[in-house]
């Protein structure tokens, strides 16, 4: 009983050590100074305004955040703040908050897996895939916001081609249109809507039209946003109306998503093909199961 009490902290001992070696190296990292402007900076305003359990974990998020800044590479740091940039600017964090709000989840995933396992007694294993799953839970959050954001853009963006069309048809120079667009939409909290207003903040801001198109499509990687931007890019290169443009653009849009709905349609039945499989056996098994019991207890 003993030696098995001195293996189990022989195997803690690592451990801590690689516990402790990661907490120094991360204090004496050096820390970015975490300025958070325009659209960044907005969301976080919103999110700790809506209250509820970010509040009170935010300040040791972004404490952590500062110490975790110097163990991330820089391609690591790019690819996160893309993703984040993606879902809207999730509760405005930084590249480096998300891996934190991951630490921190983890932890607390750990812990609650730790108290349930003194109940339920399933064993470590338990603790750690309910520590594993809080520690992707943020990462996933925010996946799903990207791409619940993305199909909202790509099913609104003909509707507001359209209105584009109609108001460079009526006069307006682009920058007015997109004014027009976000102005009667009543929709401010809309995706799309948000991000033709940072098109309009870009332009006013001084950024050419191809650098603030170009930033959106960045923000909204669909095809849709790609075949919009590189269609007013091109005819403001070659000369073309706009107007004429957006219109032809517009029917495209409608018409890929119809495409796309067909196909999601048709893929349907072959999904529904397994659950059915597994439904009929079920059914089956309810019907012969009993009759098999009966025949195997009169020894037939």
């Amino acid at each position: 009983m003993k030696s098995l009490l001195l293996f189990k902290l022989a195997l803690l001992v690592p451990v801590f050590v690689s516990l402790f070696l990661l907490a120094s190296s991360a204090a004496s990292a050096p820390m970015p100074s975490g300025v958070r402007t325009g659209v960044r900076g907005l969301a976080r305003q919103r999110a700790l305004a809506g209250g509820g359990p970010w509040c009170r974990i935010e300040p040791l998020v972004r404490w952590l955040g500062m110490r975790v800044h110097g163990l991330m590479s820089t391609q690591l740091l790019a690819s996160l703040d893309r993703q984040v940039r993606m879902a809207g600017s999730y509760l405005g964090l930084l590249a480096e908050e998300l891996v934190a709000l991951s630490v921190v989840c983890a932890a607390a995933a750990l812990t609650a897996g730790a108290l349930a396992n003194l109940v339920v007694k399933i064993g470590p294993v338990f603790v750690v895939a309910v520590g594993a799953f809080g520690a992707v839970a943020p990462f996933l959050t925010v996946s799903s916001f990207a791409g619940e954001r993305s199909k909202a853009i790509g099913r609104r963006l003909p509707s507001a081609i359209d209105l584009l069309a109609l108001s460079m048809s009526a006069g307006l120079d682009f920058p007015n249109a997109l004014r027009q667009v976000v102005e009667k939409s009543g929709t401010p909290n809309d995706p799309l809507v948000e991000e033709l207003s940072l098109i309009l903040q870009s332009l006013q801001l001084g950024r050419t039209r191809r650098q603030a198109l170009e930033e959106f499509a960045d923000r909204s990687p669909i095809d849709a946003v790609s075949e919009f931007v590189n269609s007013v890019i091109q005819a403001e290169l070659r000369g073309n109306p706009l107007a004429e443009v957006l219109r032809i653009q517009a029917e495209i849009s409608r018409e890929r998503r119809t495409v796309l709905a067909e196909e999601a349609a048709a893929k349907a039945g072959v999904s529904m093909l397994m659950p059915l499989v597994l439904v009929f056996v079920a059914i089956l098994i309810l019907i012969a199961g009993p009759m098999v019991i009966r025949l195997s207890q009169n020894g037939l």
